[in-house]
């Protein structure tokens, strides 16, 4: 029998694989010196990579291997000693002035991937000419140094919650929980995100998911509600017991950079609602300055927050390198996607759900209201209620991908649900704006024969009559 592995392929946020059939350590080994020698371009007075990894399977000997393989090709290597959250290697390729970090991370996939994160030295993902130029070199050879260079382990948390502690107010929030006031839930779902608020907040936080298992516990560390029932009913569990004190349940990705939460009455909270939330703290408790910075596939209540607070509003593809190219050139406030990545340009131009993570607890200690209140609140001031759905569809195959993407080239859809379009965004996939208030993107993966279907509406009977619409039209064709 042969097996063929799929080419290596940079999607949103690095390149990503099956393990043994695609992710192996001959092309790890392969493929790190070129991104090496790509960061270097822009920086050739550094010759530092930062190494890091998460709580994967084999995620830290295919770390060791990425670190001796740029060894031998002449570069430096901090190698993180511990699992650590992907943002933490972001900062401390830009707080020790380094070409950039390599992480070895499948971030919310199934545990059967892993994958390689490319950052550059500026502290967030490198753009599609950076991927581009290393996917470009795969053909050629490896680059050859005639000196070696060197390998020092590092404790990548150190620095990283310094860092962190000193963007919000750290009393505040540990007075909160040692007096009662507030109790907090972390489904850290078996990822980096394990330890990390209790080491922030220097006291014992709540965990469940905390065991390294590569296995997922047969799911996938995505943010989402499927993967998580034992938070809801631990948070439904707390209010019983407490029902007096601030209560919220924090889940974190794979390898945390992204973020949901479920807020005191055990409803779920995605990125959509903390956005808001997120906008209204930094804005007035915090009095920071800056643009919001959205993704296409992001709520329609943002732009009209943003307007709440008079602050400029930028929209980009999906994918976080979009929005962190953004903060690169503008002071950016809060940049955020609707998968979960939330990220602020007074930190690093990379999304960090720990640092989202304590924001939302400080924006909660600080008005003395639960996030549903603090959601519902917003909702009041600018008039405006919606549901909010994404669904994915496996599709037969790449072939049958290109044929739906080339229908939605040749032939544009007038009607959908028995409703009239009244626009359309093809800035990253086809949002269509329909004449109820609601809208529908369609967007294919850059790499697997996936199809993303998004929704929002007035109620979520909308929702699901748009989803459902868009998976049938795919399925007939």
């Amino acid at each position: 029998m042969t097996f063929r592995s799929n080419p290596i392929k940079f999607g949103t946020d690095g390149w990503r694989g099956v393990i043994a059939a695609d992710f192996t350590f001959e092309r790890v080994a392969k493929l790190a010196p070129l991104c090496a020698q790509v960061l270097q371009e822009s920086n050739p007075h550094s010759n530092l990579i930062i190494v890091g990894f998460d709580r994967r399977f084999m995620a830290e000997d295919f770390a060791q291997v990425v670190a001796e393989t740029l060894q031998d090709t002449g570069f430096d290597v901090l190698l993180s000693e511990s699992y650590a959250p992907t943002p933490a290697f972001s900062w401390t390729a830009k707080a020790k002035n380094a070409l950039g970090a390599l992480v070895l991370t499948a971030s919310h996939n199934p545990a059967k991937y892993l994958g390689l994160k490319v950052k550059g030295g500026f502290g967030g993902s490198v753009s599609e000419d950076v991927t581009a130029k290393i996917e470009s070199l795969l053909n050629s050879d490896t680059p050859i140094s005639q000196k070696k260079g060197s390998i020092t382990l590092f404790d990548p948390w150190v620095s990283y919650c310094h860092q962190l502690r000193s963007l919000v107010d750290i009393d505040l929030l540990k007075n909160a929980i040692l007096s009662g006031k507030l109790k907090i839930i972390a489904d850290v779902m078996h990822g980096a995100a394990s330890t990390g608020l209790t080491r922030l907040l220097d006291c014992e936080i709540l965990e469940i998911n905390a065991p390294r298992d590569p296995l997922f516990n047969g799911g996938a560390p995505e943010p989402l509600p499927r993967y998580i029932k034992d938070l809801f009913h631990q948070v439904k569990e707390t209010a019983k017991t407490n029902p007096h004190s601030l209560r919220i349940g924090l889940v974190f990705d794979g390898d945390c950079d992204r973020i949901a939460a479920v807020d005191g009455q055990g409803n779920f909270c995605s990125s959509q609602i903390l956005i808001p939330i997120l906008i209204e703290h930094l804005a007035t408790r915090r009095k920071l300055k800056g643009e919001i910075v959205k993704t296409v596939s992001g709520s329609d209540f943002i732009p009209k927050i943003a307007q709440l607070f008079n602050v400029p509003l930028w929209e980009t593809p999906i994918g976080y390198k979009y929005i962190a190219e953004r903060m690169l050139t503008s002071q950016v406030l809060v940049g955020g996607e609707e998968s979960g990545g939330v990220g602020y340009s007074h930190h690093i131009p990379e999304r960090d759900a720990l640092l989202s993570a304590l924001y939302v607890l400080e924006a909660i200690v600080s008005s003395e209201k639960d996030i549903g209140e603090l959601y519902s609140n917003l909702q009041k001031q600018v008039n405006f209620n919606s549901a909010y759905d994404r669904i994915d569809i496996t599709l037969a195959n790449l072939e049958h991908k290109n044929q739906l993407q080339q229908r939605l080239e040749t032939t544009p859809l007038s009607e959908i649900a028995a409703k009239k379009v009244t626009d359309c965004l093809a800035i990253d996939g086809y949002k269509y704006r329909l004449e109820d208030d609601s809208w529908l993107l369609i967007r294919f993966s850059g790499t697997e024969p996936l199809l993303r279907l998004y929704s929002e509406a007035p109620n979520l009977k909308l929702v699901q009559e748009n989803l459902a619409w868009a998976k049938q039209w795919a399925t007939l064709i």
